[in-house]
């Protein structure tokens, strides 16, 4: 309880004028920031608001575009004034790069060590974690394993660990995509492997706080993990080689796992989508399907809610707005109800396969097959387009595809293209 003073003094103006613009100021700043993969809470939406509900014929204006910045598939991650980039210079050297928002210039760059698995079949070796900013620190996994916690205003190196020397690690044949997830003052990744399927280190030191082995002892996929809270239990929840599990947050404890969403799938990339006690997954070879997580005896277990191969099931996630999940697959963007499963309305083609965020009541899509991008409107009432351009200038990528993540921080939608990044503005005049 907050104790009531006996006698209110009154405020100058001034003073109030102060702290509520200071208040604003705070509000914006943290609108503004997208400090890790998928955004502030990990789900794709960003709180900013008086964005554009209409782009012009063109597309919204460009403010900068860089290139030459590196290869690799990293998506951007921005605090402040700064943008964070993992991109690699060949197979030799992956690092972590800061640049200026005002411009994309270069502040500093630091080598994290090689890329990973450079045999992967079909080939597509490079970079591929966002960075995740928490405070002073960045958390940055390379695709080699080197994990490695860095100082964000000068890219000095305060420690690393490599999570197939030092934990046994697993990875997939295209390395490990993991973007760390900094939770307290621990940082969890993920392995792979019987020994060490998940961990997490104390992100002051590197040093380990527990190991969780899970059953069958599953490669790492190429998903990040997430948290889900159930019966007042942090579980830690991941996409692994062949399936989804939860762990416990405190101690790394073994809790759950569902694998039907990732049958015969050779890559299960797409981040869980949470809410409540229900966990929703997909992968193109498999379907889309959500889960609850109930509790059983001394432990849990996951339940099928609904299954259905048509749903979302693209590299490029979905995106859980009020009740509504918004995401493609290879053929089609669909809309449908998170917890029912109960389908709304699909668009078919358009830009599917994509990937997609969320701001101030649009979606956001980046096709992978030709880079496009479309602005969409979030409601689950009819499919709803509100503009649509092709950045200029597309790299060329041999095999791959156009497999970043869009960004909005700070008004400005940021695009990054195998070592090219665009940055438009997309503020309401």
């Amino acid at each position: 309880m907050i104790p009531c003073p006996k006698k209110l003094l009154p405020v100058p103006a001034h003073k109030c004028f102060s702290a509520l613009t200071g208040c604003i100021l705070l509000v914006a700043l943290l609108a503004a920031n997208w400090p890790q993969w998928r955004g502030p809470h990990r789900d794709g939406i960003s709180q900013e608001t008086g964005l554009l509900k209409q782009w012009p014929a063109e597309g919204p204006t460009l403010v900068w575009e860089v290139d030459g910045l590196g290869d690799g598939f990293s998506t951007p991650a921005i605090v402040d004034d700064r943008i964070y980039l993992i991109n690699n210079e060949g197979l030799e050297n992956e690092f972590v790069q800061a640049l200026d928002a005002k411009n994309g210039q270069q502040i500093w760059s630091k080598s994290i060590g090689k890329v990973g698995e450079p045999d992967q079949k079909p080939p597509y070796p490079g970079a591929r974690s966002t960075p995740t900013i928490d405070g002073d620190l960045i958390f940055a996994l390379g695709s080699a394993g080197d994990l490695a916690c860095l100082n964000r205003n000068s890219g000095d190196i305060r420690w690393t660990k490599n999570l197939q020397t030092d934990f046994g690690g697993d990875p997939g044949e295209w390395a490990y995509s993991e973007s760390p997830l900094v939770d307290g003052d621990t940082v969890a990744v993920t392995p792979g492997g019987k020994d060490a399927t998940l961990i997490a280190l104390n992100k002051n030191t590197g040093e380990p706080i527990w190991k969780a082995q899970v059953p069958e002892g599953d490669e790492a996929a190429y998903a990040s993990i997430v948290i889900v809270d159930v019966g007042g239990v942090k579980q830690y929840v991941q996409f692994l080689e062949k399936g989804v599990v939860g762990v416990d947050a405190k101690t790394g404890k073994f809790l759950w796992r569902y694998d039907r969403t990732a049958a015969n799938s050779p890559a299960n990339i797409g981040t869980p989508v949470v809410k409540d006690d229900c966990v929703y997954t997909g992968t193109h070879f498999a379907g889309g399907g959500l889960i609850r997580i109930v509790p059983e005896g001394d432990g849990f277990k996951a339940e099928e809610v609904y299954f259905e191969r048509k749903l979302p099931t693209a590299i490029g996630g979905a995106v859980l707005i009020d009740e509504y999940l918004y995401g493609t697959n290879r053929t089609a963007f669909t809309c449908l109800h998170f917890k029912t499963g109960e389908i709304k309305w699909t668009k078919d083609r358009g830009l599917a396969p994509a990937s997609l965020c969320y701001a101030d009541g649009m979606l956001y899509l980046h096709g992978e097959n030709d880079g496009a991008v479309a602005l969409v409107e979030a409601t689950p009432d009819e499919y709803r387009e509100r503009g649509n351009f092709t950045p200029a200038g597309i790299p060329e990528k041999g095999q791959s595809k156009a497999w970043t993540y869009p960004v909005v921080a700070d008004g400005r939608l940021y695009l990054h293209d195998w070592g090219k990044l665009w940055c438009y503005d997309v503020k309401a005049r």
